[in-house]
């Protein structure tokens, strides 16, 4: 999860779901850019990998291990936060293949994330999936705790 600071602000950015499920769906819908972990893949090189297919920009910087949580349908999502900027205007996703409606042999193809966002944290945790909700609570810990 990347987060900027803008004086007193914390900004976090989220990605919305792309394809014709997510296309009309916004509070809860917003998600950290995530993905699954390949066989013997460091869990967190999967998380810098999958924010990079997801956005376009590779992520640097110290990390912060934010945890795990479960989300409502069992997917175990893991964490980290990094300090960083980036223009959501220039996130370029990666595709997505599958079929469209399911059962009918039509298939289609859609970004995987159709756009970032910088929320501020309130904002941030009414867009979020409810489960990821924590892990912005995690970050806010964190840096209360740098001062």
């Amino acid at each position: 999860m990347m987060f900027r600071q803008r004086g007193d602000r914390v900004e976090v950015l989220l990605a919305h779901p792309g394809g014709p499920f997510w296309a009309r769906k916004d509070k809860g819908a917003w998600t950290i850019p995530k993905g699954e972990i390949d066989a013997d893949e460091d869990p967190f090189q999967a998380a810098c990998r999958e924010f990079e297919e997801e956005t376009g920009f590779r992520p640097e910087g110290d990390p912060i291990p934010l945890g795990s949580i479960r989300q409502a349908g069992g997917k175990v999502v893991h964490a980290w936060a990094m300090e960083g900027d980036l223009d959501p205007d220039k996130v370029r996703s990666n595709m997505v293949h599958m079929e469209w409606p399911r059962g009918s042999g039509r298939s289609i193809s859609f970004p995987e994330i159709d756009r970032c966002a910088w929320f501020d944290i309130s904002t941030a945790k009414e867009k979020i999936n409810p489960a990821q909700v924590d892990f912005i609570d995690r970050l806010e810990v964190v840096l209360r705790r740098r001062g």
